[in-house]
């Protein structure tokens, strides 16, 4: 059984905030350090594939109809 695109997306974003979320709580008293830009970066790519999920679940909507 296939997972669709759109539980996908949903299970990226909420990761990209986790990883947000983590990223101001390791920057709390230092500011940006090694760790810090390591989430920060995680949580780019997760906020992006959650994106590029959306767009193809909605491409292939569109197409089904």
């Amino acid at each position: 059984m296939r997972t669709s695109p759109k539980v996908m997306a949903i299970i990226y974003f909420i990761m990209g905030v986790l990883f947000v979320y983590m990223a101001i709580q390791s920057s709390g008293e230092t500011g940006w350090n090694s760790i810090t830009v390591v989430f920060a970066i995680i949580a780019t790519l997760d906020f992006y594939v959650g994106l590029r999920l959306i767009r193809n679940y909605r491409h292939n909507k569109k197409t089904k109809e």
